[in-house]
């Protein structure tokens, strides 16, 4: 994406690369490469784009946003019908639907920790899938004495969603230029306009995390990309079936509903950036009342690695205090009037008051209790749909190396975790941090964390104690640690980690899953070398793994003749199919492997890959 272009509308893109001609198409491409070198100007609203020593294009962004195609103008003598238009919509970041003005807006993306961590909320509050979607113009298809089902605008949205996304799929991120992500912005748009916002968010997010996959952005990550896709897919193939609640939480909901709480008293926990790689970057501060219920406070908006780090010293959207994240991390807050979502989220109405209060320590009684849960209850909780921050007391033993990097080993309990960084940017000081407590081995610290489904214990380091001031803690997103920080003196003897348990091989699916969200169906269309795969699986326990991985292949290397012993286009909803079964599975034995791991005793269901 071009660095400085404003978001264009979702609807706008679509219709802007839907108007070419089948040989500018081709071209596509190449034209946003080429746009995205030339140099931006911004003069208030508008936003100019050299496209040559002559021609100028302009994209007119009234409120911050491209909302109508006819606000990108070209001067070329091709205009309108010329290709820039169309390249610099597809070189712009993806507008968030509250920016539009679109029917079924969402709002910005709620707090993380709800059901996903902080890379994983690039769909918002319209991903949570709480509470009554609003009606879509035609309808509900209820019978009288039946539950209500889809109706005919939805089923025709979904199908689209499931084809679109089908053929971003088979391209993989390395072959979905911009005429496939015009076509998914297409049927999301179809989708919002349909009533069903999570499975329009969620497509977007699709076309965000391509688009940072080709433009090599540093935040980009591919789990973020299988989320999405996984994501859309799943609500596209249920919501033909779904009735009632279910259907209700596929549609998503248009804006989390706030209730009344009355009067709160809370004490600031910790703060952590939010940098998403769907264009999403703020802050959240986690906050708790005295019997340990939390609610959070976000600033989180379009932007980058910046305004993650700068959100941090704004003052919080809620009444007329002067508390900024960072300061409220370790203050107190007296609310009135307070409104929350279902997720914990503080509402920020006109009615609402709120007013600076002392703060407690992590080690007082109105905060201890939030640690004095037993571990297992914890990931539990997160597991079965509640919070996913864990309270956890421990003893730092070393490091491991993993494929993203190194890992904080930590005692807790009698159980070995691995705590890794919550972001990679360079420009957070996540990565920075756990190194330094790398060097603290032998410390006792408290900590907060945020559980990530594995088959060993494992969570993202938030905020920490201070390695030689236990009455002062740590934001590791947000404040940097120095050398000076670390205890003096060699560690403990004893604090060696042991060897580390055999682990089940379910990454020999996880590959082939990321494989082809990467590299698209064309690299696992030959099965050389997957028989060693399918026997360690097998050998492991995991059948039905090995199995899926024999029928992702399948599906990628069916390929029919015509009559004439040509080629026909491959099936590729058979295999987007095959790799959501494989994605739903991983999944699910992931959780259950999560909750034997840590102890939780949580029931696996890992029936969970058939998919309807």
């Amino acid at each position: 994406m071009s660095q400085g272009l404003p978001p264009v509308a979702p609807s706008v893109t679509a219709e802007l690369v839907g108007a070419l001609t089948p040989r500018l198409r081709k071209r596509l491409d190449a034209g946003v490469s080429k746009l995205a070198g030339r140099p931006v100007v911004r003069d208030g609203d508008t936003v100019r784009i050299a496209v040559d020593d002559t021609t100028d294009l302009e994209l007119h962004a009234p409120g911050g946003t491209v909302t109508s195609a006819d606000a990108v103008r070209c001067g070329c003598l091709l205009a309108p019908d010329c290709l820039h238009r169309a390249a610099a919509a597809s070189a712009a970041p993806v507008a968030a639907p509250e920016a539009t003005g679109e029917e079924g807006t969402a709002e910005e993306p709620g707090t993380p920790g709800a059901s996903a961590a902080a890379e994983s909320t690039p769909a918002g509050d319209a991903a949570v899938g709480s509470g009554p979607a609003r009606s879509s113009g035609d309808g509900a298809a209820a019978g009288p004495a039946g539950p209500e089902t889809a109706t005919p605008g939805q089923l025709a949205a979904a199908q689209d969603l499931r084809h679109a996304t089908a053929a971003v799929l088979e391209a993989g991120a390395d072959g979905a230029g911009a005429v496939l992500q015009a076509e998914l912005l297409r049927a999301a748009h179809t989708a919002r306009l349909a009533g069903l916002p999570r499975a329009a968010a969620a497509a977007v997010s699709v076309v965000t995390a391509v688009r940072a996959a080709r433009s090599a952005d540093p935040a980009y990550r591919l789990a973020d990309l299988v989320a999405a896709l996984h994501e859309v897919l799943t609500v596209a193939h249920l919501v033909p079936h779904a009735t009632g609640a279910e259907l209700a939480a596929l549609r998503g909901t248009v804006r989390q509903p706030y209730t009344p709480d009355g009067s709160l008293r809370l004490y600031g926990v910790f703060s952590e950036p939010v940098l998403t790689a769907t264009g999403y970057a703020g802050a959240v501060t986690w906050t708790a009342d005295a019997q340990g219920r939390l609610y959070s406070v976000s600033d989180v908006a379009p932007g980058g690695a910046g305004r993650a780090l700068g959100a941090a010293d704004r003052t919080v959207r809620i009444g007329d205090t002067a508390l900024t994240h960072r300061a409220l991390a370790r203050a107190g807050l007296a609310v009135s009037g307070a409104t929350v979502s279902p997720t914990g989220r503080l509402g920020a109405g006109a009615a609402v008051r709120a007013v600076r209060a002392s703060g407690a320590a992590w080690s007082e009684p109105r905060l201890a209790g939030l640690w004095a849960v037993p571990v297992a209850d914890q990931v539990g909780r997160a597991l079965d749909g509640g919070h996913d921050l864990l309270f956890l007391d421990v003893t730092l033993v070393g490091t491991v190396r993993e494929a993203a990097g190194e890992a904080l080993l930590a005692e807790c309990g009698g159980l070995t975790l691995r705590l890794a960084a919550a972001h990679d940017h360079p420009a957070l000081p996540d990565r920075d941090n756990l190194r330094l407590l790398a060097a603290a081995r032998g410390s006792r610290l408290r900590i907060v964390a945020r559980l990530t489904p594995a088959s060993h214990p494992r969570a993202l380091l938030l905020a920490a104690g201070h390695p030689t001031d236990p009455d002062t803690r740590v934001d590791l997103g947000l404040d940097r640690l120095l050398h000076a920080d670390l205890p003096t003196g060699p560690p403990p003897a004893s604090c060696a980690p042991g060897p580390a348990p055999e682990e089940a091989p379910l990454h020999l699916l996880r590959r082939r899953i990321q494989q082809a969200a990467s590299g698209g169906r064309r690299v696992l269309a030959f099965s050389g070398g997957d028989t060693a795969d399918r026997r360690r699986l097998r050998r492991h326990g995991l059948a039905t793994a090995a199995d899926l991985v024999d029928a992702l292949h399948s599906a990628a290397a069916d390929r029919a003749r015509d009559p004439f012993g040509r080629l026909l286009p491959a099936d590729r909803e058979r295999f987007a199919r095959r790799w959501l079964a494989a994605v739903r599975y991983a999944e699910e034995v992931d959780r259950a492997l999560c909750a034997a791991a840590w102890g939780a005793g949580r029931r696996s269901p890992v029936s969970a890959a058939r998919t309807h």
